[in-house]
């Protein structure tokens, strides 16, 4: 039996698809007399629309991922899912008008009129290899391109058997689709390793398909049936590493091969360990399953030490949700005594030690995203994220002192918030324009299918409506549409308008600033030097010299409140309260501390790392846009 799977766009084009490479290898190691190969239709259409079109790399991240919130590239191949190059273009225009503009607009609309043309060709290339299934994966902006060539296909070759899945088919969302869409024959929901070769076994003996776990299929008269998922993820011993034979070779052959370098993606985890116990509230990014499992350490780095040696590739993207604190003992050191140059993403919590941080970027692990989102601990409250303002801030420099670049966002929209809880924040931002600033302007929060925010009304969000993307490309009814969206508009919640003005303006001067800014400081046991390079603070350089401030700015490498401060500096430095807190309030005016919800931290990192950050901050800033656009954790 002969299985195509295909990576529809917008799927990023600098990385190989995780999911298909170990579908691939389930199915050639799983499934007797059956191969898989992948189709790499993403790399296609970029070859494609750059025959006739001008079409950049700066394009297809926009209608990839940073435009997911607006669904732009979705409806791009809505037009191919319903047959209709014109389809609600005039409402798309009207409804996207203050968000879409200009040249984006013209070249969204121009790319929705040809998407019927590729997904034609791309299913003739389908027929055309002969496969007896064909399996779409689907994630962030894939829907409609993967739909449209499943209708494409049967419509071609209706013996050619279609199957669908991916996040965006994981629970009711797989269950909408494969009621509305009878195109597609089979829906996977949820984990695929066991119930895809399960599929394609079944399929190619003729046994039923009641007990495939998650399966959407259909009866003689074409009602959909939906088979029970597992109560229960895979143990990771049961997730196999992928097989990504084709990409690289692919992309080389490809006008792609001009604009990316391509990265391996390696998984060493699934769910999260803190989400088990701390649902974060607005977070639905591990789906159906949360509990936390991760591979052991030495299948995890025998995995990565393959890939790199197989494809000669040392840049890498490590998906897991959350790192595995227990890596940092055991994985972490046998990279970096493994002699390879390894440039790795990773998210990680952001309490993490300056230690931990260093194991870390010794290991290749250079760019972080830590889950930031706020500065404020009574916001970081309301998210459930098990942090302080102070700490993240304490990431952040503890980060530049390492070497570690951080891609962050700051999120505002929850129930609860309020004006104070983001005024004394903007006051320090000017402090801070020498740390690593947020990816872009502060988010609205999105509610996520899956997140507490969406499973519990009682948490402030009662009136759920699919977000306005699926109602301009989709055509369906109500109650439909809510079971296949995954974000979802809500009435506003939180701060007003004013205020997210006064804190993008900050969050502007930031990020404009960052890559001239400078504070450091330099401890030489009688005296700590700092020099200071910022626009609001006209002083270069300030010595503290006496020994309770001395005691004081090492105290504050972590963050304290003025209580716990003075009694730790007490005995050896008689130093009351109130004095303490005079000092305190002089620094934070010069900008050398932050403080929150009553907590002080010190803010300038030992003059080690700050030159090379700048580096790369300006090489990476634009992929990390990118990337970051759709949520963070």
């Amino acid at each position: 039996m002969r299985v195509l799977l295909v990576n529809m766009p917008w799927a990023p084009i600098d990385l190989p698809s995780l999911a298909l490479g170990i579908l691939k290898r389930s199915v050639d190691e799983r499934v007797p007399n059956a191969t898989a190969d992948v189709l790499h239709a993403n790399i296609e259409y970029v070859d494609w629309i750059t025959r006739n079109t001008e079409f950049t790399l700066e394009d297809y991240s926009y209608y990839a991922l940073g435009s997911y919130f607006l669904g732009c590239g979705d409806w791009v191949f809505s037009s191919a899912l319903y047959d209709d190059p014109a389809w609600r273009v005039p409402e798309f225009t009207e409804a996207m008008a203050n968000r879409v503009r200009g040249a984006r607009m013209e070249m969204t609309q121009a790319l929705h009129v040809t998407a019927p043309d590729f997904v034609r060709h791309i299913a003739e290339r389908i027929v055309e290899l002969a496969p007896d299934v064909v399996g779409f994966t689907s994630t962030f902006q894939q829907n409609t391109a993967a739909l449209a060539a499943a209708k494409y296909v049967k419509r071609l070759a209706p013996h050619i058997v279609t199957a669908m899945g991916g996040a965006n088919c994981d629970g009711k969302q797989g269950e909408a689709v494969h009621r509305n869409f009878p195109f597609v024959d089979h829906v996977l929901r949820g984990e695929g390793e066991v119930s895809f070769p399960a599929l394609v076994r079944a399929l190619d003996a003729g046994e039923p398909l009641s007990e495939i776990p998650g399966l959407c299929w259909r009866d003689t008269d074409g009602t959909s049936v939906v088979n029970a998922m597992n109560t229960k993820p895979l143990p990771p011993a049961a997730i196999l590493p992928p097989d990504y034979a084709g990409y690289f070779e692919r992309l080389a052959s490809s006008h792609a091969r001009n604009w990316v370098e391509p990265k391996l993606v390696v998984e060493g985890a699934r769910g999260c360990w803190w989400g088990e116990k701390h649902h974060c509230t607005f977070c639905g990014l591990n789906g159906s399953f949360m509990e936390f499992r991760s591979k052991s350490p030495d299948v995890f780095y025998d995995e990565i030490m393959e890939l790199a040696r197989r494809h000669r590739v040392l840049d890498m993207y490590v998906v897991d949700n959350i790192l595995d604190m227990g890596y940092v003992k055991s994985v972490l050191p046998r990279i970096i005594d493994s002699g390879y140059d390894l440039r790795m993403h990773i998210e990680i919590k952001s309490n993490m030690r300056r230690g931990q941080l260093q194991t870390l970027a010794d290991a290749g692990l250079i760019f972080v995203q830590p889950g930031i989102e706020s500065l404020n601990s009574r916001v970081l409250t309301l998210m459930d994220k098990g942090v302080t303002g102070g700490q993240n801030v304490r990431m952040l420099r503890d980060a530049a002192t390492v070497g570690l670049s951080v891609a962050w966002n700051y999120l505002h929209g929850f129930p609860g918030e309020d004006t104070e809880d983001y005024d004394d924040v903007v006051d320090q931002l000017a402090a801070l324009e020498h740390l690593n600033p947020p990816v872009g302007p502060s988010s609205r929060i999105a509610i996520e299918r899956f997140s507490p925010y969406f499973n519990d009304p009682g948490l402030g969000f009662s009136e759920l409506r699919p977000a306005e993307p699926y109602r301009l490309t989709y055509d369906l009814p109500d109650a439909e549409m809510f079971d296949l969206a995954y974000v979802f508009d809500v009435p506003p919640r939180g701060i007003g308008e004013d205020v997210v003005a006064r804190l993008d303006e900050g969050i502007g001067h930031w990020k404009r600033n960052y890559a001239g800014s400078r504070l450091t400081h330099c401890d030489l046991e009688d005296r700590i030097v700092l020099v200071s390079r910022r626009r609001a603070f006209d002083w270069t350089r300030l010595e503290l010299t006496d020994p309770g401030e001395l005691a004081l700015f090492r105290l504050l490498d972590q963050p304290h409140t003025v209580k716990a401060a003075a009694r730790k500096l007490e005995a050896d430095h008689h130093f009351g309260e109130a004095a303490l807190l005079g000092v305190l309030k002089r620094w934070r005016e010069l900008g050398i501390v932050f403080e929150d919800s009553g907590q002080f931290v010190q803010i300038a990192p030992p003059a080690l790392n700050e030159e090379f950050l700048r580096i790369d901050f300006m090489r990476h800033t634009a992929a990390r846009e990118a990337e970051l656009a759709p949520t963070t954790v």
